[in-house]
């Protein structure tokens, strides 16, 4: 592989896990408020779908995104309204709208099956994309990379550098607390919960109309479970969140290099690589690992490396709390 070649694999990494990132942001916003929204998967599809069918027939990209919004948002609201109002298992109202969104998306969009489509086009940054390797990985690449980057420091400064996002992390840390201090607990519940789920609504669109353009039945399957995996590896972090989408593109590339290498080998084999090595992950870090690895490095070193391998949820996280929004 040469250097052209190289730089053009880890450009197609990057865009690739594009739309994780803005998933994986959506749902680090969404548990952090204290609700899990298991709906991923489900709504993803539909999202998928429904972004690529309304851009088809109206011919406008930006309206295929705005429903994708509005689907993933509905879904969501679902997940909000029973959890917070019915007082139900939000594990339960998620896994069944997975199953839902996955039927339903293929039962709708059967007539517009590998259809061609409106897409976006990359964007080049004067200048900046004339940078040698990093110019065509960072600076020449679609609109859906730039806006995942954004939206991924914006969550992060809105998270953990205002004033609401403290009262965010409060509500799915210590919602008495926060009630106590005057925050309407199930409000910013239901905020932060339709707000993730329009995100993860945009996630799926972008697959659709930027990266697997077109649509099929059962096109993002497995990645609302790979999101919902990055955001306990990311520690509920959503730049942490957006270094492991990264780090899964990379498998994923690692998988196709594998298989164009040794195709004598099954391509079932290499493509459970990613999962795999996503469910090794996850074991470590939800393990007492991360306390043995640290023990054994220098002192100066301890600390800072515990904090980055530390995954710790909202305490509050899955759990109802009592007043009416």
């Amino acid at each position: 592989m040469n250097e052209s070649e190289f730089v053009l694999v880890l450009a197609s990494i990057f865009l690739q896990a594009s739309p994780l990132m803005i998933a994986v942001a959506g749902e680090a916003l969404t548990e952090r408020a204290g609700v899990v929204n298991l709906s991923l998967d489900g709504s993803m599809l539909m999202s998928a779908m429904t972004g690529f069918v309304v851009a088809y027939t109206t011919d406008n990209i930006w309206l295929g995104f705005l429903a994708a919004a509005l689907v993933g948002a509905f879904f969501a609201l679902i997940v909000a309204f029973g959890s917070i109002y019915l007082k139900q298992s939000q594990v339960a109202i998620g896994f069944v709208l997975t199953l839902l969104g996955d039927d339903l998306s293929a039962f709708l969009g059967q007539n517009f099956v590998r259809l061609p489509g409106p897409s976006f086009s990359k964007f080049t940054i004067p200048l900046l994309s004339e940078i040698p390797i990093l110019g065509p990985i960072f600076f020449d690449q679609n609109v859906i990379f730039y806006f995942a980057v954004i939206l991924a420091l914006v969550t992060y400064w809105w998270l953990f550098r205002t004033q609401p996002g403290l009262h965010l992390r409060a509500s799915g840390e210590r919602p008495d607390a926060a009630f106590a201090r005057g925050v309407n607990v199930n409000r910013v519940r239901y905020l932060y919960t339709v707000l993730g789920g329009a995100l993860v609504g945009i996630a799926g669109a972008s697959y659709s109309l930027a990266i697997k353009i077109g649509w099929s039945d059962g096109h993002t399957r497995g990645f609302g479970w790979i999101a919902l995996a990055i955001v306990i590896f990311g520690g509920w972090s959503p730049i942490r969140g957006a270094v492991g989408a990264v780090l899964f593109g990379a498998t994923k590339a690692m998988a196709t290099y594998l298989q164009r290498a040794f195709p004598e080998v099954s391509v079932v084999a290499f493509n459970s690589i990613p999962w795999i090595l996503m469910i090794a992950v996850l074991l470590v870090v939800g393990s007492d690992f991360t306390e043995r690895f640290t023990a054994i490095l220098p002192k100066p070193l301890q600390g800072p490396v515990r904090q980055l391998l530390r995954v710790a949820p909202p305490m509050a996280l899955g759990n109802t709390f009592g007043e009416d929004p």
